[in-house]
């Protein structure tokens, strides 16, 4: 891990030189190397997959494990969009001139190195390379066990392409060990190698990094993303949002935990809405007025409301409208993203500014919680602390800033 540790540090002040050209050319590189190595790639893949399903993970669990065909061309092509965005190194953030003739600049450039700790996500490994590279770092990945040969699959096509561009491969180098102590390692920082660390995955992974981490870390806590149907919402739109949020894919930290029920309009909204779930095979744990609009609805537990589950399982609840709706997504979220469906501007532009998520939407599904989705290319995850990054962490956010500063001469009296 040492050893790791210096060679990723050597990779990255190579790569925080190198031009946008040299740097695109490597990202469409690993992308083309991602998918000549497509059957190695979903051999391995094939194996996690077995070894999960033994160990009678569960199906969401599956879910995101799995590759195919469409999904390992999803994230080469992730790789290529990555390559197709603006460099963010070297971008001037301010300028300003002092009136004693000094020329001040604030200007982008790379971390150094970032440790990525993630858990069942295969994709992650070239999200999370390709996005560092892209933002000229170099990246120590540490997929998780049941991802492991997949991951180790990936990243080896990875190092291919940056090879044939002339980058260090060590630019993207994934953890050869499964052991925990790997995990430990990083979070000592590496001898100083390691510059922050991201964590991706569960509660508990977040807060083993948070506790022990002795660099800085850009914190994912669990998405226990919220709903509001608001007095004013239109039943067709929030019937498409809330199933959409929902179940599109359950495994993914933007999908909905809880739906929110304005009492204004439960008496029209809310036994459709619960109705649709049901019969579209989610389960639901609701309070008492929810019970009472199905009887298929089980009782909800003050647990199910601190709830990411992950799972086509969703808690729900009637609220006294925008007040209440506002203080129970305070009181049990994960500040990740929440959203409001309501035809009243006024009303939604209260709940943006006052919920206080990563991301807040406005008549639309939670599902959006992507760096994909908001033109980032891809995303190494959700920041949901206030420090630096927050939200979607792209390539913008994985840069800092040094000042430059132009004199004539000058000195301080």
């Amino acid at each position: 891990m040492a050893e790791l540790g210096r060679r990723a540090r050597k990779a990255s002040q190579r790569v925080a030189l190198a031009s946008a050209a040299e740097k695109n050319a490597a990202l469409n590189a690993i992308a083309a190397s991602i998918r000549a190595a497509a059957p190695r790639i979903l051999a391995a893949n094939a194996e996690d997959l077995g070894e999960a399903r033994a160990k009678g993970q569960p199906p969401a669990f599956i879910d995101r494990l799995a590759l195919d065909a469409d999904r390992l061309e999803a994230i080469a092509a992730a790789v290529e969009s990555i390559a197709a965005l603006p460099d963010p190194v070297g971008r001037v953030l301010a300028s300003f001139e002092r009136p004693n003739g000094l020329k001040i600049e604030r200007v982008a450039t790379p971390l150094g190195v970032v440790g990525v700790i993630f858990e069942s996500r295969p994709n992650v490994t070239a999200d999370a390379g390709a996005l560092c590279l892209k933002a000229g770092n170099a990246a120590i990945l540490r997929a998780g066990s049941d991802s492991f040969r997949t991951s180790s699959a990936i990243a080896q096509a990875m190092g291919e392409g940056l090879e044939r561009t002339g980058l260090p491969a060590d630019a993207s180098s994934l953890v050869p060990t499964r052991d925990r102590v790997a995990v430990g390692a990083m979070l000592s920082g590496l001898d100083g190698n390691i510059d922050v660390i991201v964590p991706r995955g569960g509660k508990s992974l977040v807060a083993l990094v948070q506790e022990e981490a002795r660099v800085p870390v850009f914190a994912h806590l669990e998405g226990i993303c919220h709903v509001f149907v608001h007095e004013k919402a239109d039943l067709g739109m929030a019937k498409r949002i809330v199933l959409n949020a929902k179940l599109r894919r359950t495994g993914i930290c933007g999908s909905a935990e809880t739906l929110l029920v304005d009492r204004a309009c439960a008496d029209t909204h809310l036994t459709p809405l619960i109705a649709m779930l049901l019969d579209a095979g989610c389960e639901v744990r609701g309070d008492e007025a929810v019970q009472a609009a199905d009887p298929r609805v089980a009782p909800a537990t003050e647990e199910d409301w601190r709830t990411e589950y992950l799972d086509a399982i969703i808690s729900a609840k009637v609220v006294d409208g925008l007040d209440a709706a506002v203080s129970h997504i305070e009181t049990y979220g994960s500040h990740h993203t929440d959203s409001i469906i309501t035809d009243d501007a006024a009303a939604a532009e209260r709940f943006m500014a006052e919920v206080d998520s990563a991301i807040v939407l406005h008549n639309a599904s939670t599902q959006f919680a992507d760096g994909g989705e908001f033109g980032f290319g891809a995303e190494i995850g959700i920041a949901t602390g206030r420090m630096h990054a927050r939200g979607p962490v792209g390539v913008e956010q994985l840069t800092s800033f040094k000042y430059r500063v132009r004199g004539t001469g000058q000195t301080r009296p």
